[in-house]
């Protein structure tokens, strides 16, 4: 990363000194993470730490009907928690470290079928689906926790196109990058409905597929826990390492153009 300086004057006793203010000449990607229904921001906020680290602003945060306001979850529907959502993303871009151009959003199974409808109403660059759910869209307002798990169930083992599903056309219309991470032994999101966000991604710049085997939905295990972790770290790194090559190799040529005039 560049960086830009500043010639300051600095006051001390009855005379000034002469100093250098340096700071990064750009702002940094934003990273946000959406958790499952029933799940909350504790993992994400393990991953976050890899993932700030390598110089990205990330925000991690729980939707309503979770941990401190679990006594909301018999109301909650699909509308309140896409609200959650799009204040969650103003909040990232409005941070003064963050490049709005420049945006990832990482959600698994509830949060990635969230994540892939956000796309549609926000700039999103990176879209990252951990075993990413299906739902009906006739059910948009009904309560989360009256859809029923037996028709949850046949739905997801249906093949649907883009325009059967408002999440599978969100993808369809997605022009970035995606990584999409599947669970061997998925209970609750089976290969059927991968295989469906997979195809809908018609017009993604990359796509990345990975299947974890062994897993089960939740990663219940540590090692499963990591193994997402590293995934995901990897992915966003070489995102992330792309674009400031591309940017370092544009700003180049742009400046070896300026001395030629």
């Amino acid at each position: 990363m560049t960086t830009r300086s500043e010639s300051v004057r600095i006051a001390v006793d009855d005379e000034v000194i002469a100093g250098t203010f340096l700071e990064p000449s750009a702002r940094v990607p934003g990273i946000l993470f959406v958790h499952g229904w029933g799940g909350s921001q504790r993992n994400d906020v393990a991953r976050a730490k890899g993932i700030a680290a390598l110089g990205c602003v990330c925000l991690t945060f729980d939707l309503r009907g979770h941990e401190r306001t679990v006594e909301q979850q018999q109301a909650i529907t699909r509308e309140h928690s896409l609200q959650d959502l799009l204040a969650a993303y103003d909040q990232l871009v409005a941070h003064p470290g963050t490049d709005p151009n420049a945006i990832a959003v990482v959600g698994s199974s509830y949060g990635g079928y969230l994540a892939a409808i956000l796309t549609t109403l926000r700039p999103v660059r990176w879209l990252g689906l951990h075993v990413p759910a299906l739902y009906r869209d006739e059910d948009w307002h009904t309560p989360k926790r009256q859809l029923g798990r037996a028709d949850l169930n046949a739905y997801r083992r249906m093949r649907l196109n883009p325009d059967e599903n408002r999440a599978l056309a969100a993808c369809a219309a997605f022009h970035g990058d995606v990584l999409i991470v599947e669970s061997e032994h998925d209970d609750f999101v089976p290969h059927t409905t991968i295989m469906s966000y997979r195809t809908a991604f018609l017009n993604s710049h990359s796509m990345t597929h990975r299947i974890m085997d062994g897993a089960d939905h939740a990663l219940s295990t540590p090692a499963m826990q990591q193994l997402y972790a590293d995934i995901l770290v990897n992915w966003i790194t070489e995102m992330i390492v792309g674009v400031r090559v591309n940017q370092s190799a544009m700003r180049e040529l742009f400046e070896r153009d300026a001395s030629r005039s």
